[in-house]
């Protein structure tokens, strides 16, 4: 009698294990999309990636924000599904898959109270070489200008290198910043301050000025009458498969670039 009981419960147990299996089985099962790359897609791919994920739940997307250098670098090298880059590709960087999800303006921004309105982009290049160091000298008031920008790798500072600096350097006490908002909190706070940020983080903590007497905009930076601006990249090593490629064509679909817009970006589609 004992031995025919315990004979039913194992029975029993085996039944249960062999249900649980299954329904485990047969659940949704999770996947997981790593991103890397600029703090200036951070704020756009994260939003892109929330709606994405209130979409599909069994999908998790992972944003670390490291830079345009070490994005590129992550999709070259396949360690994160996609990288982002805030600047173009340099020809020995174009090894891998890139698709242009936005177009970015880069802002020069000062403080609030400064009165200096307008700078042509030589004035711009100027003042961050070193060459003009006096508000003074384009029109403001006699007060030493203190220059912000951002690191070596940044895709900012990539991208304003290449549209105003050319081959002028930055000079060498200029305050640097590793972040966009960082930029911002450092030229909100020194009346004497001049940085560069994406138009898509401006708020009205600082004043963007008129570049060549055109005001950065989405609507000057669409007819590219403002000069000073960039795309922003989505990168990866191969040709995009099974979630990734779902989730980059939500991005550039009507969804996708309708996000792109409405978060202060120009679409590209």
């Amino acid at each position: 009698m004992i031995a025919k009981t315990l004979r039913a419960m194992a029975t029993a147990s085996l039944l249960l294990a062999g249900v649980a299996l299954l329904v485990s089985g047969c659940g949704p099962k999770q996947v997981t999309i790593q991103m890397n790359g600029s703090t200036s897609v951070q704020p756009l791919a994260e939003e892109l990636a929330r709606v994405y994920m209130e979409k599909y739940p069994t999908v998790k997307i992972t944003y670390a924000a490291t830079g345009s250098g070490a994005g590129i670098k992550a999709a070259r090298q396949g360690t994160h599904d996609i990288g982002t880059s805030s600047r173009e590709l340099k020809p020995e960087e174009k090894t891998i898959k890139e698709f242009k999800v936005a177009i970015d303006g880069i802002a020069i921004v000062v403080h609030p109270s400064n009165t200096v309105s307008d700078l042509t982009i030589e004035q711009v290049r100027k003042i961050f070489s070193g060459e003009i160091s006096n508000w003074k000298d384009v029109g403001g008031s006699d007060a030493p200008i203190t220059v912000i920008t951002r690191e070596d790798g940044s895709g900012t500072r990539g991208a304003f290198m290449e549209v105003v600096m050319h081959e002028s350097q930055i000079k060498l006490d200029a305050v640097v910043q590793t972040k966009t908002g960082a930029v911002m909190t450092a030229v909100a706070s020194d009346q004497n301050a001049i940085g560069y940020v994406s138009l898509g983080s401006l708020d009205n903590t600082v004043k963007a000025l008129a570049i060549d007497g055109v005001k950065p905009s989405v609507e000057t930076v669409k007819s590219g009458s403002y000069k000073i601006q960039r795309p922003f990249l989505f990168l990866t090593k191969e040709e995009p498969q099974g979630e990734v490629k779902k989730f980059m064509d939500f991005v550039l679909g009507a969804d996708g670039q309708k996000i792109v817009k409405d978060k202060g970006f120009i679409p590209v589609k």
